[in-house]
């Protein structure tokens, strides 16, 4: 099987990114552009980001989740914490993570180590959820080989069941990471690939270097 795909490619025409305009701390630069994604009707899933983590075999393996919330300290998702990507990083905290967004022709890739969070701020989101999701939680090995024939359904009716009336505890495989970040690069499409890109880097004094890169 091939296929040539040399002629797929888009021309981005749509805007620019002045190195001058961009603010001192990069967090602050990452709210502006993740608000203007929010309120883009072009743009789907705002939150929606590719982590990569290096798993247990050694390679690196990227999916996608959902960013739930972005504080001074980091950027914060919620996970399993026995599911591969958990125990990758339980073993080995470095991770990438990138927002693409492609009708405004932007991307942020950032480059941090992850941490658990406090078990009350899992426990706080936990209780935020819906029920199903929250009885999700419990039922699925995320991650898991499991038996072709296994119901997953009775699982969710049997725990329905259990607790019935009843607020559902967040187990303790399920919780949350913060993604710390050292280094944040801002990507904005231009024509003939001549892109822009600005990096920050985090320093030992904890202010950050912002430097622009070659396309």
């Amino acid at each position: 099987m091939k296929q040539d795909l040399s002629y797929h490619r888009k021309s981005y025409e749509k805007k620019s990114m002045k190195f001058e305009d961009l603010k001192d701390n990069p967090l602050e630069q990452f709210r502006d552009w993740f608000l203007q994604a929010e309120e883009c009707d072009g743009v789907d899933e705002a939150n929606a980001m590719s982590i990569s983590t290096i798993g247990l075999d050694g390679f690196p393996r990227t999916r996608v989740v959902l960013l739930k919330r972005y504080i001074d300290e980091g950027f914060i998702f919620y996970t399993n914490y026995d599911s591969q990507k958990g125990k990758a990083l339980i073993e080995n905290p470095k991770i990438s993570a990138s927002f693409f967004w492609p009708y405004l022709e932007q991307q942020i890739i950032i480059k941090g180590i992850a941490e658990k969070t406090s078990e009350n701020t899992s426990d706080g989101y936990f209780d935020t959820r819906p029920r199903g999701s929250q009885i999700g939680a419990w039922v699925s090995k995320q991650s898991s080989v499991i038996d072709e024939n296994e119901d997953l359904e009775a699982e969710v009716l049997d725990l329905e069941k259990k607790y019935e009336g009843k607020e559902i505890p967040r187990p303790e495989h399920w919780g949350g990471f913060i993604i710390k970040p050292i280094e944040i690069e801002f990507w904005q499409g231009r024509p003939n690939r001549l892109h822009d890109r600005v990096r920050y880097v985090l320093q030992e004094d904890y202010d950050w270097k912002k430097e622009r890169l070659a396309p």
